[in-house]
């Protein structure tokens, strides 16, 4: 009987272990990435152009065809599923320019650029930045006199800032072209009617969107950079690091999506 009252005492401190281990450690997390965004946005003056740009064509120009495509056959896909079911229901396929313009400019377009951008670039900046880590090249940094961040951090941050914006209008100016050929060629829709839709849609729209692609911006690149920075264990430390930080990313552009929506709609912009 002694060792089944000892069993209950011990279950609940292995329990209370856990969740406290847990939580400690989110917290720990949370912090370190609250330093390292304020960190990043102090050095944002005295970055280096030369840095910046370079980032820039790695981040932006170098993710033009995968977002492209994607945006592409995004639209293409909602146009053809759009007008078929509103031909089941009003015999007829209307909408489908407004429909496919709202879509792609207040969600689909910035949240897939995002998710794109977090699979591609994000990936490769916690490698490059995990694989530093793990050989000690950070350190030689410090040794050197060089503020890791400065020199890493801020460049690939003011680089993703410019580009996924960028990116998101040419992702929803795509998509809305793909939707068109959908519309035209294989729905039956006049050209003039699907444009009509489509000129509807207002700045308060486009500025939806575009101002979600800045905070999903510096989600990837703060997040990128933070499993980056902590990487340890080796060579599968990298890939834990690059690994969790796609998939950080993109869980926090969803639940950053639906917060940010319902903060845009109150203020009317949307």
């Amino acid at each position: 009987m002694a060792d089944l009252d000892l069993i209950g005492p011990r279950l609940e401190q292995r329990l209370l272990n856990i969740l406290g281990g847990t939580l400690v450690s989110i917290a720990e997390a949370i912090g370190r990435l609250v330093i390292l965004t304020r960190q990043t946005l102090y050095w944002v003056k005295s970055a280096e152009r030369r840095s910046v740009f370079e980032q820039i064509v790695a981040v932006g120009v170098e993710s033009i065809p995968v977002t492209t495509l994607t945006a592409l056959f995004t639209g293409m896909v909602l146009a053809l599923q759009t007008g078929f079911s509103f031909r089941k229901v009003f015999n007829e396929p209307i909408y489908v320019g407004t429909v496919v313009g709202l879509s792609l400019t207040k969600e689909l377009g910035p949240v897939l650029t995002a998710v794109v951008i977090s699979g591609r670039v994000g990936a490769a900046i916690a490698a490059e930045l995990g694989t530093m880590k793990v050989t000690e090249q950070i350190d030689a940094l410090y040794t050197l006199g060089t503020n890791p961040v400065k020199y890493l951090s801020v460049p690939r941050f003011i680089a993703c800032l410019f580009s996924i914006p960028i990116l998101t209008m040419m992702a929803i100016f795509t998509g809305i072209m793909g939707g068109l050929l959908i519309a035209v060629y294989r729905l039956g829709i006049p050209m003039t009617i699907y444009m009509n839709e489509i000129k509807q849609i207002g700045w308060k729209e486009c500025t939806h969107g575009i101002t979600k692609s800045f905070f999903f911006a510096a989600i990837i690149v703060i997040v990128s950079c933070y499993k980056g920075f902590t990487c340890e264990g080796g060579a599968e430390g990298v890939g834990k690091s690059t690994t969790s930080a796609v998939v950080l990313s993109m869980v926090l552009i969803l639940v950053m999506d639906y917060f940010l929506s319902a903060v845009l709609v109150s203020f009317g912009i949307g």
